[in-house]
């Protein structure tokens, strides 16, 4: 096995003039987006294809540090290398570096001072049609002892962009926004939460609450709410039914969550005789934006059943394929999981993943693809599919994540969330219209996500005629 890949330098008097050392890189947009994060420089001309295409130069160019960093890289682990300090710089940008360049950048050593053991080097970076792009000088002091050591692994680094959440969020904005009912909106976030949504044209608040604490609420926030109808009411409990009143009356065609748990809005939302239930199972989906996944994940259930049996599931499913066509996915691969891919009586999950499959070749369930038994890394890993051995065109390339109860989801979505990067936008599916499930803990990007994937929904679904549908009996 060969050892590690070493770094050594030229010392003041190894060099020569004329000496010359360089490196080579083609510019990609990691590359700029790398720069971006590091430097702060979020120029659009940078960043920003659709303002690029209209400035000086047409296109996406780099930040000219970045070739100013090549050249950086040649005088600090080539010539001289390591122990060399920077005195001075100066450059000419000779022409822009656009993605896909390929740039050399070369320092050539013109002077030597022995005072100081100070080195004078001529800087060039040159692209592809070996035009230059940056020319300069560069004074360092050289080292005079010699440095052999390994070469310093960089580690890897994922660029979470959030590109996903990005292109629902464009989707709802040809349409007006939704009037919602924001249920018991309370504290601050919750105030936030309504507010920034409605700044984004996703949504009409109707704030539904204690009329003093919400402007208390507000207040705190530091959020204007004179645009915005307050329908007081006591507590929330009765916020959560006066909201699924206004759905009922047509008022309002979403629902939000505020500062009330769950369970209680749900409660109001439940009911055969009063709240919103439809022929559906309710249920809940997270579209989950995972940093290196080229796709949204919709996990589901996470959050509202807590143990489905298979017709639960069956309906769970339906949902979930209904919302990832009104976010464009037309055919979606449905993975149901399990620990193992394989069918056992022991283990009921697999049974379940079974039945269901065959529910949809029987026309039970339309609009996806399914399969399962898939355990975790063969429904999201091609290649974990290929060692197993499994052909299917679900298997590594599942965008529905079907869990076996409440607990599976639950960790699944929180697993990816602090150890993956992921950011999930909530929503809950199967009442009479969307349901969003706000948190404390959502980014801005994760709330706007949530209302826009509900207003699509909304906009989507026909408006249903004022009084409860529920499951027939």
């Amino acid at each position: 096995m060969s050892g590690p890949e070493m770094i050594e330098n030229r010392t003041f008097d190894e060099i020569a003039v004329g000496d010359s050392a360089s490196v080579t890189r083609v510019l990609g947009e990691r590359d700029i987006q790398l720069f971006a994060l590091v430097s702060g420089d979020v120029n659009p001309a940078h960043l920003d294809a659709e303002f690029a295409a209209g400035d000086l130069f047409g296109r996406v160019i780099a930040h000219g540090l970045w070739g100013g960093g090549l050249i950086s890289a040649v005088l600090g682990t080539e010539l001289p290398g390591p122990g060399t300090i920077y005195l001075g710089q100066s450059l000419r940008f000779r022409r822009p570096v656009a993605l896909g360049d390929t740039i050399t950048a070369t320092v050539t050593a013109k002077e030597k001072r022995r005072e100081h053991q100070v080195i004078l080097f001529d800087c060039r970076c040159v692209n592809q049609k070996g035009e230059d792009v940056i020319t300069g000088e560069a004074e360092v002091r050289a080292p005079t002892e010699k440095v052999r050591r390994p070469r310093a692994a960089l580690p890897d680094v994922q660029i979470a962009d959030h590109d996903g959440y990005r292109k629902l969020i464009e989707r709802t904005a040809d349409g007006e926004p939704v009037p919602t009912a924001i249920v018991h909106p309370c504290s601050p976030a919750a105030i936030t939460a309504a507010v920034n949504a409605a700044e984004a044209g996703l949504i009409v608040p109707l704030l539904v609450g204690p009329q003093a604490r919400i402007r208390a609420a507000a207040a705190e926030a530091g959020k204007d709410i004179s645009a915005f109808q307050v329908i007081d009411t006591p507590h929330s409990h009765a916020a959560a039914a006066r909201a699924v009143e206004l759905v009922q009356s047509g008022e309002a065609r979403m629902l939000m969550k505020g500062s009330l748990h769950t369970d209680e809005l749900m409660g109001a939302v439940v009911p055969s005789a009063t709240g919103l239930r439809t022929e559906r199972r309710i249920s809940h989906a997270y579209v989950m934006d995972v940093p290196g996944h080229p796709a949204p994940l919709i996990i589901t259930d996470a959050a509202i059943n807590i143990e489905p049996n298979l017709e639960d599931k069956a309906d769970i499913i339906r949902n979930a394929i209904d919302l990832a066509h009104v976010i464009g996915i037309e055919a979606p691969k449905v993975a149901i999981l399990s620990a193992i891919e394989t069918v056992n009586p022991a283990i009921r999950s697999t049974l379940d993943a079974a039945a269901l499959c065959k529910m949809a070749d029987r026309g039970q369930i339309v609009g996806g693809v399914l399969d399962g038994p898939l355990a975790f890394d063969n429904a999201i890993s091609e290649a974990a599919a290929k060692e197993k051995g499994i052909v299917s065109p679900v298997a590594g390339r599942a965008e529905i994540l079907v869990v076996p109860n409440l607990e599976a989801g639950n960790m699944l979505a929180k697993q990816l969330t602090f150890l993956g990067g992921a950011d999930a936008a909530g929503v809950v599916l199967g009442a009479r219209v969307p349901i969003i499930l706000t948190s404390r803990a959502d980014s801005l990007r994760t709330s706007l996500a949530s209302c826009a994937v509900a207003v699509l929904l909304a906009r989507a679904a026909p408006k249903a005629a004022p009084g409860p549908l529920v499951r027939p009996t």
